[in-house]
């Protein structure tokens, strides 16, 4: 399966909401990788991935997150993701990284 990867800011709310549809793995997770480069060099804001169409997630997935987290933490920023599936809620719980990212319903 592909990954497709919309982005927008929110200038309202004052952050970047990536919606993401698809499947991050190890063959799309380079286009994502470089959809957070892209948007964090523009405007360091905090980043509201809507999961709701995000139908699996893997390591190397895990770890582009990661990533972008940590360059926004930098400037006291953060990843916030919302309408997350069962099978990437639980991954996220086992990985502990439900503790990590701001988990919204």
């Amino acid at each position: 399966m592909s990954l497709k990867i919309k982005k927008d800011f929110d200038s309202k709310n004052n952050y970047w909401l990536v919606e993401l549809e698809g499947e991050v793995d190890v063959y799309t997770a380079g286009q994502l990788k470089e959809a957070f480069k892209l948007i964090i060099k523009e405007k360091k804001e905090n980043i509201k991935i809507d999961a709701d169409k995000l139908e699996y997630i893997d390591s190397t997935g895990l770890g582009i997150l990661i990533g972008a987290l940590k360059r926004l933490k930098q400037e006291d920023k953060d990843i916030i993701i919302s309408n997350i599936k069962p099978n990437i809620g639980k991954l996220l719980k086992i990985t502990g990284l439900d503790k990590v990212f701001i988990i919204e319903g």
